[in-house]
């Protein structure tokens, strides 16, 4: 169990949530489910509803801790972007608190089959929802490229996405472009000299933040969230670049994804959250030392206002 997923922050998450016993809590986010486990471990009739579209982690929700604890544990195997409506199936309206881990878990990137990783060669996959019809390889053999300078530039903050985009189009045009080793060879040709392996981690993360319309999904989540959460409750997220915890800071900061202050008569902000701490927390050295994934993220709490 403990090589699917490391992890991250296991400690900084659980004290955020500040689990009562008997409360309801979500894992949007469970992959191996180490943060569930912690979770359910101190719950004592309360009742976890953790969420993943991935089969592997689906398989993972039936052993162990989580066949056991099946009176206070329910997996719902779907996109947390449907957080509300699959909560109210389960006649769940508010609950205690949220954990998102966003990203790609341990598991994914280490197997080669999913193509998700630079490290390995494999099929142009990396759908995190098997079942999906848009794969790696569909992006990168069928988009225009106008749409792939866009993919890269906004999503993997590539700074010549055009002179990529121009590449991969180029290579297609010779023959389908269908394992990870033909495109990073293609990629490494553009690559500024000395910084190739940060520009493939970024091409990949581009091009699968495509795939899984990752940032729709964390859109579509934190407008649910200030319903879902109820007040004096807790919303905690871990992101591992940018473009995930800018949106995170700017909802919790402002009520909304885009940082826009609203103000009442009085000049108070309208916000449903109130941020627990002023900066994200990050991982500490000790951490660093044994997890490698925990160098990037970066923590943000926030309370359900009264």
């Amino acid at each position: 169990m403990s090589t699917y997923h490391i992890p991250v922050m296991l400690k900084q998450c659980i004290d955020a949530l500040d689990i009562q016993p008997g409360g309801v809590y979500v894992d949007v986010t469970f992959g191996g489910g180490g943060h569930s486990r912690e979770i359910l471990s101190q719950l004592d009739g309360g009742h976890l509803y953790a969420f993943d579209q991935d089969a592997d982690a689906k398989a993972n929700a039936s052993t162990g801790i989580f066949q056991e604890a099946k009176s206070s544990f329910t997996f719902i195997e779907s996109n947390f972007r449907h957080l509300k409506r699959q909560l109210r199936f389960y006649g769940v309206k508010q609950v205690d608190g949220i954990l998102a881990d966003l990203g790609v878990s341990s598991y994914q990137l280490d197997e080669g089959s999913r193509g998700f990783s630079t490290r390995f060669d494999g099929e142009l996959d990396m759908r995190m929802d098997r079942g999906a019809a848009l794969t790696a390889k569909e992006v990168v053999n069928s988009y225009e490229q106008d749409d792939l300078i866009h993919i890269l530039s906004a999503y993997g903050e590539i700074k010549n996405a055009r002179t990529l985009a121009a590449a991969i189009i180029r290579a297609r045009s010779e023959r389908t472009i269908a394992r990870n080793e033909e495109l990073k060879a293609i990629a490494l040709k553009t690559a500024p000299k000395g910084r190739e392996m940060k520009y493939l981690a970024q091409l990949f993360q581009a091009i699968r933040i495509e795939v899984n319309d990752e940032m729709g999904a964390l859109y579509d989540f934190l407008e649910q969230t200030a319903e879902v959460v109820k007040p004096g409750g807790k919303l905690v997220v871990m992101s591992y670049h940018s473009l995930e915890d800018r949106p995170v800071k700017n909802y919790i900061n402002t009520g909304n994804r885009r940082g826009k202050q609203e103000k009442d008569f009085y000049g108070n902000i309208i916000r449903p959250f109130e941020p627990v701490t002023r900066k994200p927390v990050t991982a500490d050295d000790e951490e660093l030392e044994r997890n490698n994934r925990a160098r990037s993220a970066k923590l943000r709490i926030a309370k359900r206002n009264e």
